[in-house]
């Protein structure tokens, strides 16, 4: 972890599956705070 996103949050959508996933878990392993949105139809 380089932590280059240190002290940003991250709002990802979609992130339960597929790409939003992996763009989340990128986004913390570089140290970001998520901010997670499900929306069930």
């Amino acid at each position: 972890m380089s932590g280059r996103l240190s002290n940003k949050v991250a709002l990802v959508t979609g992130g339960s599956r597929g790409i939003g996933r992996a763009v989340a878990l990128a986004f913390a392993r570089e140290g970001a705070a998520l901010i997670g949105v499900h929306y069930a139809s």
